[in-house]
């Protein structure tokens, strides 16, 4: 799918769609094609936006979670959204928790899957040397369940990546801060409602992760998905789409109610 890339100031992003505003937050190999199946679903309901994190453009000080959680916050404070959705799989569910511990006022629910914050099997301490294509491969393969979803394609486009030194020492700098920021004890706090939607085969942050961020967020409900790994909405969208769908109108029937 080919979206257009919208431009504003600094900032680039995608929106399709119109309603209520659902943001969704990439991670560290975040390439669009893992959200088209959420993107041409939830555009018929919502409007969805994607802004582009800059994971290689920060200065090298800035480039943490906390830094692009601060990207996060200005580029919604530039755009307005207000009482929205905010959805971060993987290093984006990280900047979105960061995000929601210091801005929680304008967000009406958050939903993870395949968080960190709490514990992850980063890329980022067994680091390949550059130019191993077959390493690459088998990394991404480990991404998912079904390894072939791991396409040519998209192996490449990671390969792209690690073959670039400057692009490779700002992946581990992202991947040891998120190591680091470990939110634990603050997510106590969190008073969104918030759904976890976690694929039983994730060997990055395995399901015992979004049992614990369950435990530990109060008004949150946990989803489980067989047979998918670290990125349910690339590897089971329509299963993905429906959970979280049911969740948003259950979580809108609610607020009418309580209106």
């Amino acid at each position: 799918m080919n979206y257009e890339i919208k431009t504003q100031g600094k900032f680039k992003f995608i929106e399709e769609g119109e309603g209520e505003p659902v943001i969704l937050l990439h991670g560290l190999f975040g390439a669009l094609s893992n959200f088209s199946g959420t993107i041409e679903y939830f555009k018929q309901f919502n409007k969805v936006v994607i802004p582009m994190l800059p994971l290689f453009d920060l200065n090298i000080l800035e480039t943490s979670v906390g830094g692009l959680a601060k990207y996060v916050h200005k580029f919604i404070e530039a755009l307005d959204y207000n009482n929205f959705h905010l959805m971060g799989n993987s290093l984006g569910g990280h900047v979105a928790l960061v995000y929601i511990l210091k801005h929680p006022e304008r967000v009406k629910s958050l939903i993870l899957t395949g968080s960190s914050g709490l514990f992850e099997n980063g890329m980022g301490e067994t680091y390949p040397k550059r130019g191993d294509y077959e390493y690459i491969r088998n990394k991404t393969a480990l991404t998912f369940y079904d390894p072939a979803m791991a396409t040519k394609e998209l192996v490449d486009e990671v390969f792209e990546i690690t073959s670039n030194r400057l692009k490779v020492i700002k992946i581990i700098t992202l991947a040891k801060s998120a190591i680091r920021h470990n939110l634990g004890e603050e997510l106590t706090t969190i008073k969104t409602p918030t759904l976890l939607i976690w694929g039983l085969n994730d060997t990055v942050t395995p399901p015992m992760v979004g049992e614990e961020f369950h435990k530990l967020i109060p008004n949150s409900e946990l989803h489980f998905i067989d047979k998918c790994g670290h990125a349910p909405m690339m590897e089971v969208p329509d299963e993905f789409n429906r959970i979280m769908h049911d969740y948003l109108q259950r979580l809108n029937n609610k607020t009418v109610a309580g209106a």
